[in-house]
């Protein structure tokens, strides 16, 4: 097969992966979700492995230590989280015309002006109006998400399907691991290794990484908020956590949501407004410093432009299934095109026909 047979090849298998993967969206979240869990866990096995438990035997002691702390969990945040998260809802139109009513009373004219010609206001109308009405729709929305028939449906799959997953791929890994080894083409076997290598470096540093700091973020805004006497300080605190497996996500809707809280709850005692966006500033000082250079480091290799965009992009073409696997993809993907790049740059099509000639001339006859 010519090399552009085999791109032709490779390329329609991605557009046909992508193409199940659009098609799939919406009920690939719980799968992904058990992959993930997997691929961050298998670490975790290997080493039960190396202390001589069978790998059977390791996969259900995951498996049972997690479903037990799920439970736990379960038992004591998920009831409270409910509550806060109905209460959150119902308020959520006041909420919005508070903040719109401050606005409007501290904010400098000029900027007021700019927000109502870019809003391009009806004659008649307010922003708090306007603000009320859009927020009560999305409260109706939010609220019809949440306890609709296909709310239910996922959270049954991710709390059925997810632990399933998890078990066979946590017990298989290695087999599967094998068993795609086999398949590769002998003559380009060690390539397609180091490329593997090197993109099980880069999705390794997200994955394994950017998930131990998403927890760690979780407890502490969480802990944090909770301290400084916020509403619904645990609801936002574990958002905003959860959310920061997907980069800038995390950080933005949680500070936005906790400091328009705090904005409602303290006004006119700024230090309590402060004190809440410290904590959000603490904790991204934590990350960017210490957390994200020892357990993510470089490995991921992404420009945070291209980040950014991978984001977006991925967002936009896939829903939250593509927002989760946007930058693990994005990963891989960069390292299949840095070694293109270098076989490129090794090829006489870069060097062009004296390079070729050259090389032809160098080989003994």
């Amino acid at each position: 097969m010519s090399p552009l047979a085999q791109l032709l090849f490779w390329l329609a298998v991605l557009a046909a992966l992508l193409a199940g993967l659009w098609l799939l969206g919406p009920v690939l979240t719980s799968f992904i979700i058990g992959l993930v869990l997997a691929y961050f866990l298998d670490p975790v096995a290997d080493r039960l492995e190396s202390w001589g438990l069978p790998r059977l035997l390791a996969t259900a002691l995951i498996l049972l230590v997690g479903l037990g702390l799920l439970v736990l969990s379960v038992v004591i945040l998920l009831p409270l989280l409910v509550r806060q998260a109905n209460v959150f809802i119902d308020n959520l139109p006041h909420y919005v015309q508070t903040l719109v009513g401050l606005f409007e009373a501290n904010a400098p004219q000029w900027l007021k002006d700019a927000v109502n010609e870019s809003a391009q206001m009806p004659d008649g109308e307010s922003a708090a109006k306007i603000a009320a009405a859009a927020a009560g729709w999305l409260a109706g929305l939010l609220r019809s998400i949440i306890s609709g028939s296909m709310a239910l449906f996922n959270v049954l799959s991710l709390f059925v399907i997810t632990p399933i997953v998890l078990f066979y791929m946590l017990n298989d890994w290695d087999r599967m691991v094998a068993l795609i080894d086999g398949w590769l083409p002998r003559h380009h076997a060690e390539t397609v290794r180091g490329i593997a290598r090197d993109i099980d470096t880069a999705m390794a540093g997200f994955i394994r990484g950017q998930g131990t700091v998403a927890l760690f973020l979780g407890a502490f805004y969480a802990t944090g908020l909770i301290l400084a006497g916020l509403n619904f300080g645990l609801l936002i605190g574990l958002s905003a956590g959860v959310l920061s497996f997907i980069p800038y996500i995390g950080t933005f809707i949680g500070g936005a949501l906790a400091i328009g809280m705090a904005l409602i709850q303290f006004l006119p005692d700024w230090q309590y407004v402060l004190l809440i966006a410290a904590i959000f500033a603490a904790g991204q000082f934590i990350e960017g410093n210490f957390l994200s250079p020892w357990l993510v480091g470089g490995r991921i290799g992404l420009h945070p432009v291209w980040m950014m965009f991978a984001l977006v992009a991925f967002g936009y073409l896939f829903g939250f299934t593509g927002l989760l696997l946007a930058v693990p993809l994005a990963a891989a993907l960069r390292v299949i095109i840095a070694h293109g790049l270098k076989l490129y740059l090794d090829s006489a099509l870069y060097h062009g026909e004296r390079r070729a000639e050259a090389t032809e001339e160098d080989t003994p006859s």
